[in-house]
């Protein structure tokens, strides 16, 4: 892969005005395939835990599993709630029942170490003007065939929270992501309004507190299609979502 130069001033204006932008091929295809047989083997090697944690985007249970809650700087993963059977066993291999893995794998496995900390992910945060990175949380999300979660609309500084809001988002497209699969939508231009809600710990666990229970308005949502390699990078006060997977396709994707 090329060195990344950076970004051009009319893609640091667009992320200005918008909140959004997408980077076509900042990976190659032969990166991507790495990082994906790489989880394969991860698959065969986590503990799930003494039980499963479904993670929800809806109701936010999670936040009062101390799986979930100390997984900060762990590799962990997490179930899709339409692949358990009442007993919480799996009901398809394991490898169709995850949601996601998260939260360090940056940190801890050597393969998404050099995969995060590329010198084409390094050249768009310092064209963004991070002058000192700290790489907080990774996951690799699976957007499994037909039983793929929706996730809610939400911004990221709800979760990642900082004063004043530094936060910015790296979502790269492991598979081709569309319309049918899943991909990512967002509300361009939201990232001015006041976030709605923060995610923060309360004794053992979490809890969303609530500024504004108006949900956000998604007219003029767009999709943000991406082809294998893309980077999307998304402000932390932007809006975004995506729909269920209700296609034959899984769409994996890996977030910094």
């Amino acid at each position: 892969m090329a060195p990344q130069p950076g970004l051009s001033a009319d893609q640091l204006d667009a992320f200005e005005r918008d909140g959004v932008l997408v980077l076509p091929d900042l990976y190659s295809t032969e990166q991507c395939r790495a990082i994906q047989d790489r989880m394969a083997k991860l698959l065969t090697e986590i503990d799930p835990g003494p039980a499963a944690t479904v993670f929800s985007s809806r109701d936010q249970t999670h936040g009062q599993d101390h799986y979930f809650m100390t997984s900060g700087d762990k590799i962990r993963l997490f179930f899709e709630r339409d692949a358990l059977g009442p007993d919480g066993t799996p009901t398809v291999p394991l490898e169709r029942a995850i949601n996601k893995v998260g939260h360090a794998l940056h940190d801890l496995d050597p393969v998404f170490d050099q995969f995060s900390r590329a010198p084409a992910m390094a050249g768009v945060a310092g064209a963004l003007g991070i002058v000192e990175p700290q790489l907080l949380q990774s996951m690799y999300l699976f957007k499994q065939p037909w039983i793929g979660a929706e996730v809610n609309w939400h911004t990221d500084h709800t979760f990642l929270w900082t004063e004043p809001q530094s936060v910015i988002g790296f979502w790269v497209a492991l598979e081709q992501a569309t319309e049918e699969n899943g991909c990512l939508w967002c509300l361009p231009g939201k990232h001015r309004l006041p976030v709605k809600s923060r995610f923060r710990r309360r004794g053992t666990g979490a809890e969303l507190e609530v500024f504004d229970r108006q949900p956000y308005d998604s007219t003029g949502a767009i999709p943000l299609p991406a082809e294998v390699g893309t980077v999307v990078v998304l402000h932390g006060s932007l809006p975004h979502w995506s729909a269920p997977n209700t296609s034959n396709r899984s769409r994996h994707a890996y977030t910094l």
